[in-house]
């Protein structure tokens, strides 16, 4: 795959990819609307060029509070991350596995969790090993937004049961017309210790 082609995609505001940006966007300024007082840590695994979180930061009044650990393997993205979030000193961007665990050490449990083009690319075990890891990632109130295509197979609807049998309860779940999936799931539960040395997923 050149992930480098597939991002550019992101610059047409007509196609998919940009549309499902703009929904992510939304719902990241929203969870950010709702953190509670204080510092705001954020992790973004597959992070891209980092544009879900950063674009949104350039005008939210929380932006000081972010505190935000981004993971991407490609060099090129990472570098264009690290580019887009060298205003926030905040911001830290990781070129990395973003499916080993150790690489969220010192920044969850989380307020905020982006799993965003991740499970469209990874077969269903590794989907659900992910969603039980979010609940290492996450913290008590804290958001995941995730994103998933809605052609056939849809596993959007699963996806759903299993983050909510695992303590988390839906948000928000875009209509299955829109051309993409993005799913929003608060966590009510008590965060689990994060287990080191664990791969979470592997892009087929």
């Amino acid at each position: 795959m050149d992930w480098q082609r597939w991002h550019q995609r992101y610059d047409d505001p007509e196609s998919v990819l940009s549309r499902r940006l703009e929904a992510v966007k939304k719902q990241v300024r929203a969870a950010l609307d709702r953190a509670p007082a204080g510092p705001v840590p954020v992790v973004s695994l597959c992070a891209g060029q980092g544009r879900d979180l950063l674009e949104v930061l350039a005008d939210h009044p929380r932006r000081a509070d972010v505190q935000a650990r981004l993971v991407e393997l490609d060099p090129e993205l990472a570098a264009s991350a690290r580019e887009r979030a060298a205003e926030f000193g905040q911001v830290e961007v990781v070129t990395g596995d973003a499916s080993l665990t150790d690489q969220y050490v010192g920044k969850v449990p989380a307020e905020l969790v982006l799993l965003c083009g991740i499970f469209g690319n990874i077969g269903d075990e590794d989907i659900r090993r992910t969603v039980e890891a979010s609940k290492q990632l996450c913290r008590t109130g804290g958001t995941v937004i995730w994103t998933r295509h809605r052609e056939e197979p849809d596993l959007a609807p699963s996806i759903c049961e299993w983050f909510e049998s695992r303590g988390f309860e839906r948000i928000w779940l875009s209509e299955r017309d829109a051309g993409f999936g993005v799913g929003v799931h608060r966590f009510t539960g008590v965060p689990e210790p994060l287990i080191t040395g664990q791969s979470l997923f592997t892009f087929r």
